[in-house]
């Protein structure tokens, strides 16, 4: 295949004329994309009767790993032996930290094999034997990534197919050269991201799940680190993300805030640190790393089906400059529930906090969709004592906005973020940026260091119309953020109340979003009750079983309250006349005629003592003279309606283009008519 074939292959944008693009396309860019197109091939030539397309990748994968481990080791691989062999002399347990210093690299391999070892071996059985001792050989970090591969589990199959041997054969042609000399720490990276992103494309049910799309990630850095990146120092940032799928999300992060500060002479290190529970994808997320030089940061990564964010919290009291994530839409998280204890019993300071006198103020959510509380394990891990606080940037679905109602988890998760006043703004992505699902996205950006301007106040974007359409379809994907689109998000977020164009950008007071949700009662009324007597509870359970309901008869008394009392009819307490004396006393409330209502926190008092009473006033007791509040059941709540706000009603036509269109339709008719008739 010749190179411009390969690079052509590789999709519309590398294009078919090389010679053209020549001057447009790094040499460094032209040699992955050869990379990526030869190990691909690889697939196609041994894989294809063994494997279904989709899973590859199983395959594929950890054999990029292994292939670039082996070729980065063998310089040092005597010395690792000999290293080995001292330490085992000397009865030496803990031998990982001096076996790195003899690999000089931060994994190594003690087996005696190498991939041009076992590429000699002829003998399947034996073949397969020397491979696993291979594999054995390396280090607990590279058999984390291993193991998680399943690569093992692979072995069966590839042997009875005599197709292992063919694999390493391919994986050491000359001209997949893996070596550093070959290809640096960065093109590696590269190329392996560049390989996972083609296989979840072939796969586009699941890439959504663990894969989200750069132009989606890049968004939404640039969301959390532009509107501060002059503010940022020179110093060392410890970057999180809490459901890592493959580690893009802290890749691209960690490359976009050495993009904004380096110009400025800025120096700066990062840390990465991620959680994720998928097999598979925790173990690209650590291969990627230490394929990109970064073996110190793998050891950062915490993952494996042990190892759930919500139930199992790998970095417990860290804190973070810097988070992202895109947590799990719709998906259930009853097993981590029970494993916290059950929904009643969770204890976790990220879920159950101190919040408006409340020392037990539960953030957890419905079992059904855990999003949500990722996002509050990325608030509890907010730093505190730094000028610049902590910056988060998460993407959510339709449902965190609004689900939930007031005094549940979701609910509360949301007054609690705007009530701290953390919110600092919510975009709302175009339609279809996802692989699997088309539906409506957010992104959430949160800081505990808000500017001046900003405080108090929420920030809503409408990007939904500031998107790109793809070539060709991705599964769902269908778009993407440009760059440019991009430039005019960050744009509408730095303009903040002085961004010109309303119908994109509005910024809300944060109690907009509020309300009381006030429970509404009426009075039980039963043909031939007595209005001058308290009934006991078994009466009136009597009266509910055997009596007649009428709206004309009397209200049932069910307490009379001490002498003392006063009279308060907006909350249920009544003046009556028992055994001749004027009492203050409580109805029995109608369960049947029990409504609610939601009154916005912003409701103006008026003449009343407040918001509520001036809305129950106007709203319920001129249709319901006798109904009353219950104090007791009021409760605060909070949504986000980005429909509300920005809802654009479609103009109405006029009369004279709908008379246009009956007579265009008349006249389609009479002419079919008279048709029809020509031919009778």
């Amino acid at each position: 295949m010749s190179l411009a074939t390969v690079v052509s292959s590789l999709g519309p944008d590398l294009g078919p004329d090389l010679a053209k693009r020549r001057t447009v396309l790094p040499q460094s860019s032209i040699n992955h994309a050869r990379i990526v197109a030869l190990i691909w091939n690889i697939a196609d030539d041994v894989l294809r009767d063994l494997y279904v397309r989709g899973k590859y990748r199983d395959v594929i994968l950890p054999f990029t790993v292994l292939r670039r481990l082996d070729s980065v080791l063998a310089p040092t691989r005597d010395a690792v032996r000999s290293m080995k062999k001292i330490l085992d002399d000397a009865g030496i347990a803990d031998q990982d930290a001096p076996l790195r210093d003899a690999a000089k690299q931060d994994f190594y391999n003690t087996s005696g094999f190498s991939l041009q070892d076992l590429r000699h071996t002829s003998n399947a059985t034996r073949l397969r034997q020397n491979f696993e001792a291979y594999l054995d050989g390396f280090s607990p970090n590279v058999q984390e990534i291993i193991d998680n591969f399943e690569l093992r589990n692979q072995l069966p199959r590839l042997t009875k197919a005599d197709a292992l041997g063919s694999l390493i054969e391919k994986f050491l042609a000359p001209d997949l050269d893996l070596s550093p000399a070959g290809i640096d720490n960065h093109g590696m990276g590269t190329v392996f991201e560049e390989l996972v992103r083609r296989f979840n494309e072939e796969n586009n049910e699941e890439a959504g799940e663990h894969w989200t799309p750069r132009d989606a990630v890049r968004l939404m850095t640039r969301l959390m680190f532009e509107p501060i990146a002059e503010a940022i120092p020179s110093g060392t940032y410890r970057l999180y993300d809490g459901a890592m799928g493959t580690g893009g999300m802290l890749t691209v992060a960690e490359e976009t805030l050495h993009h904004l500060t380096e110009p400025s002479g800025k120096k700066v290190s990062t840390h990465l640190y991620g959680q994720e529970i998928n097999a598979e994808t925790y173990a690209i997320a650590k291969a990627d790393l230490i394929l990109k030089g970064d073996g110190r940061a793998a050891d950062n990564i915490i993952g494996g089906p042990e190892y759930s964010t919500l139930s199992n919290d790998a970095f417990a009291g860290q804190e973070f400059d810097f988070m992202l994530s895109n947590p799990p839409y719709g998906k259930s998280w009853k097993t981590d529930q029970d494993r916290l204890g059950g929904a009643k019993k969770i204890i976790d300071p990220r879920f159950v906090v101190t919040h408006d006198g409340d020392s037990d103020y539960s953030l957890v959510t419905r079992s059904s969709d855990g999003q949500l509380m990722f996002l509050a394990n990325l608030i509890s891990k907010m730093k505190q004592g730094t000028e610049l606080g902590s910056r988060i940037a998460s993407v959510h679905n339709g449902s965190s906005l609004f689900t939930g109602d007031a005094g549940q988890g979701e609910s509360n998760i949301r007054r609690w973020i705007i009530e701290n006043d953390w919110l600092e703004a919510i975009v709302a992505l175009p339609l279809k940026m996802f692989y699997n699902t088309g539906i409506a996205t957010y992104v959430w950006v949160l800081t505990n260091r808000k500017e001046e301007r900003r405080k108090g106040k929420v920030q809503l974007i409408d990007a939904t119309g500031w998107s790109t359409p793809l070539r060709k379809n991705l599964g769902e994907k269908g778009v993407e953020v440009s760059p440019a689109d991009a430039d005019r998000v960050l744009e509408a977020l730095k303009a903040f109340d002085q961004y010109e164009d309303t119908d994109r950008s509005k910024v809300f007071d944060g109690a907009d979003f509020g309300y009381h949700k006030i429970t509404v009662e009426r009075p039980l009324r039963i043909a031939g009750a007595d209005p001058q007597r308290v009934y006991t509870a078994k009466e009136i359970k009597q009266l509910k079983e055997e009596g007649v309901r009428d709206e004309t008869a009397p209200a049932v008394i069910r307490k009379a309250l001490p002498y003392a009392a006063a009279p308060d009819p907006l909350h249920g307490r009544y003046e009556a006349t028992i055994d001749g004396r004027v009492r203050v006393v409580e109805y029995e409330p109608d369960t049947e005629l029990r409504d609610t209502e939601q009154v916005p926190l912003t409701e103006p008092a008026g003449d009343c003592a407040d918001g509520i009473e001036a809305f129950f006033r106007r709203e319920v007791l001129l249709y319901a003279p006798d109904a009353w509040i219950d104090n007791s059941k009021t409760k605060v709540g909070y949504e986000i309606s980005f429909t509300r706000h920005f809802y654009q009603p479609a103009p109405m036509r006029t009369l004279e283009e709908i008379q246009a269109d009956i007579r265009a339709l008349e006249a389609e008719t009479d002419d079919l008519i008279t048709e029809i008739a020509g031919e009778i």
